[in-house]
Order: C-alpha cells, then sequence, then structure tokens
C-alpha cells in the first residue's frame, strides 16, 4: 500500500544531494574500485544524514564534523581524501543536503539496509548531535522521525539518546532553537 515511500530515490534525481551524492561515487570508487550502486546509494544517503543531524541547529560546529569524518573513516572504500571530499562537499551545500526532508534519506536507507545498520547509525546520529554538548529540540525532533523512518520503535531512540541524557536541551531548561 505504501510502495511509493519506498520508491523514492534521492540520488541520483534530487537535486539537492546530487553534489554530494556524485562526490560519494568519485570517491568510493576511486583507484579503480569497482562499487555497485547499491554501495554508493547507502554510503551517500549516510552522509546525508549525517549532514543533516549537524545542521538541525542551523550550525555545524567542529566537534560535529570531527564526528562526522571519523564515521566516514570507516566506511569501506573511503579513503582520508575520499572522507575529505565529502566533508567538503557536505560544509559547502549543507543547507541544500538538509534542505530535503532527513526522512527522505532515512527512507532510502529503510530499503537498503539490515535493522542492526540503522541502528548503529542512529547510535552514530545521536553522537552528532551531541558532539557539541548539547542535544537541541530541533535535533531531537529530526532524530526521532529519522528513527521512525528507519523502522525502529520509539525504544530504540530512547535507548541511544540515553547515553547522552545529560545534554539533552529540554532537560536543562533552555529555550528551544
Amino acid at each position: 500500500m505504501f510502495s511509493w515511500l519506498k520508491s523514492r530515490r534521492t540520488e541520483p534525481g534530487d537535486a539537492r544531494a546530487r553534489a554530494l551524492y556524485d562526490v560519494v561515487r568519485r570517491a568510493v570508487t576511486a583507484g579503480g574500485r569497482d562499487e555497485d550502486d547499491v554501495h554508493i546509494r547507502i554510503v551517500g544517503a549516510t552522509a546525508a544524514l549525517l549532514a543533516c543531524v549537524a545542521y538541525a541547529d542551523l550550525e555545524v560546529e567542529a566537534s560535529e564534523e570531527e564526528v562526522i569524518r571519523v564515521t566516514l573513516g570507516r566506511i569501506q572504500g573511503l579513503d582520508e581524501a575520499g572522507v575529505a571530499a565529502i566533508v567538503a562537499v557536505m560544509r559547502q551545500d549543507v543547507v541544500r543536503i538538509a534542505s530535503a526532508e532527513a526522512t527522505t534519506y532515512a527512507r532510502e536507507l529503510l530499503e537498503l539496509t539490515d535493522e542492526t545498520f540503522r541502528r548503529q547509525l542512529l547510535d552514530v546520529l545521536v553522537d552528532v548531535a551531541a558532539a557539541d554538548d548539547e542535544i537541541t529540540v530541533s535535533e531531537t525532533n529530526m532524530l526521532r522521525g529519522v528513527a521512525r523512518a528507519f523502522g525502529l520503535p520509539s525504544a530504540a531512540y530512547n535507548e541511544s539518546q540515553s547515553r547522552h541524557r545529560d545534554k539533552l536541551a529540554v532537560l536543562k531548561g533552555e529555550p528551544s532553537r
């Protein structure tokens, strides 16, 4: 009934993320590596989600970018130059990338990955949000939406976020951003 949700492809049709997916394709296939389109779509959607969460509070902090670099550095097929190229495009086009709903990228990953991958990525996304020592209301809302789009129960988000409970702006009594 809802097959149209899964059929929407971010790459390459969505111009907002096209530059990111193009650089991911070049980075992953650098040096003659032959990666399939699925791997490139997974890396592209992952990078886009990392950018969305980092920019959810309208400012990408250096600490958030560092978590992104480390995360991308763990991806099979990406070397240091590839990570640097992806981060450069993310930095340059973060507004355009984040202008697409984060759930668009999350649905792409729902289609292409297993639950274990999505749970691990949710943990990393929460780590990105917490990297600047505060998880804002806008970041919380985005992360909850991503968890739902990942097909994960709300308990999965609660478990992931509990590691950074002390950084939740709403519990600190701070104004929402």
